[in-house]
């Protein structure tokens, strides 16, 4: 299982930072990403990474203004957002998948998260 937390409430230009943790199982050969959705929407895709690696992808709509990153000593991967926008209002989710590439279609990860709520007040 994979759990998601550190969602909340912040102001438009504010900043969050989310962690995903697994358990029940090694995610170490996995690619772990993070998606989103707004209500009404669709999920998206907004970045992802090896879990325990590097080489991050990011959607271009949070590109320079998100990090994801594996943090092997507390076995978790975090997406900081910085500069939040009203627009990233979403419920966020991680997710793992067993491929051996970073892809931006959530039917291929395997393993989801509950899910942690971020809201961006203007």
């Amino acid at each position: 299982q994979l759990q998601a937390f550190g969602g909340g409430l912040v102001q438009a230009g504010g900043s969050l930072r989310l962690s995903c943790a697994g358990s029940g199982r090694t995610y170490s050969t996995h690619r772990v990403a993070w998606f989103r959705q707004a209500p009404g929407k669709e999920r998206e895709f907004v970045a992802g990474i090896a879990w325990g690696g590097n080489s991050p992808h990011y959607a271009s709509s949070v590109k320079g203004r998100f990090t994801i990153a594996s943090d092997n000593a507390k076995d978790t991967v975090s997406l900081q957002m910085n500069n939040l926008r009203p627009e990233d209002t979403a419920v966020y989710y991680c997710a793992a998948s067993s491929l051996t590439i970073v892809t931006d279609l959530s039917e291929r990860y395997r393993y989801w998260g509950q899910g942690t709520l971020v809201t961006v007040s203007s």
